[in-house]
């Protein structure tokens, strides 16, 4: 368990908190997902950005969760992280 994932796991004691978190839960696993990755390729956002053809601050604004990314958008992160896409209903 990382950092983050301590932090969180501490804040979802917080009702308030977890009743927002939960409201907004697949934009933040997106996030998540985009900084973990991007933490396990030792790359910065300007790397990362570079790599996908998008702009440092678009990254930064994503992670951040001030921007959600487009289903494109998405594509050229995972290709930049040699990655594929895969969006399921569950």
């Amino acid at each position: 368990m990382d950092d983050l994932d301590r932090y969180l796991q501490k804040q979802m004691k917080d009702k308030d908190f977890r009743a927002a978190w939960e409201e907004l839960q697949p934009e933040h696993e997106i996030n998540l997902m985009l900084i973990k990755a991007r933490a396990e390729h030792k790359l910065t956002q300007k790397q990362l950005a570079e790599l996908c053809g998008i702009t440092q601050s678009n990254l930064s604004r994503i992670e951040t969760g001030a921007e959600s990314p487009s289903v494109r958008t998405l594509q050229k992160i995972a290709r930049g992280l040699g990655k594929q896409l895969k969006i399921q209903f569950v």
